[in-house]
């Protein structure tokens, strides 16, 4: 049998952290090494007990977002995903930008979020896809005489990537372009590549990066 994955979990609300361990509990598979309700706690527990993963809310004494970079500082290999109500496109980028392997918004099901968590464990990142699909579409939009990051793409590939950034699935967008969904897949794989990033998010946010710094 598998061991647990072993978490913390760091929010100033007890009664959250309560049904969040609580849910996990009833679902298996996982162990609570400790709870906190500050930045000050995250760094400790992070040093003391040592979770597999670390889940952090954004709006806490100290703040998650100051907490996630000082523990990513001293312990890089530490797996933190946030679970928070924010859905600011600039708390997203900051916490992927800082390392954190997961966003989450706190609306999410609880079996929905152990998977997540065992996507995490097992190396995996996720945000939320709202939130991912937000960040494309927010960045896409005109940038007047800002250098595009876009502009290396073909028409057909742009406009796949907006489609995308709607939130629509690669089957989607097949069906809304009469494409067949594997052609889809390989213009997607296309952008990716030319915009040298793993995947959707990953482009979203290099975008974000390339409209701050203009």
């Amino acid at each position: 049998m598998s061991t647990s994955i072993r978490i913390a979990i760091v929010d100033d609300h007890p009664l959250f952290r309560e049904g969040v361990a609580r849910s996990l509990g009833e679902i298996g598979g996982f162990e609570l090494v400790g709870e906190g309700a500050s930045a000050e706690d995250a760094e400790r527990l992070a040093r003391a007990s040592t979770p597999d993963i670390l889940l952090l809310d954004i709006s806490m004494p100290g703040g998650g977002l100051n907490a996630l970079a000082g523990i990513l500082s001293a312990m890089p290999e530490q797996k933190i995903v946030m679970l928070t109500v924010s859905e600011t496109n600039a708390d997203v980028a900051q916490a992927l930008k800082a390392g954190a392997r997961g966003y989450v918004l706190k609306g999410v099901g609880s079996k929905a979020l152990a998977e997540i968590l065992r996507d995490v464990a097992n190396g995996q990142s996720y945000v939320s896809p709202s939130l991912s699909a937000r960040l494309l579409s927010d960045l896409l939009q005109p940038t007047g005489s800002k250098p595009d990051p876009l502009s290396q793409l073909t028409g057909r590939e742009a406009e796949i990537l907006k489609l995308v950034a709607e939130g629509l699935s690669n089957k989607e967008v097949a069906a809304r372009l009469s494409l067949q969904e594997k052609t889809v897949k390989h213009h997607m794989t296309r952008v990716l590549a030319k915009l040298n990033v793993r995947n959707r998010t990953e482009a979203a946010l290099l975008m974000h990066e390339a409209r701050e710094r203009n």
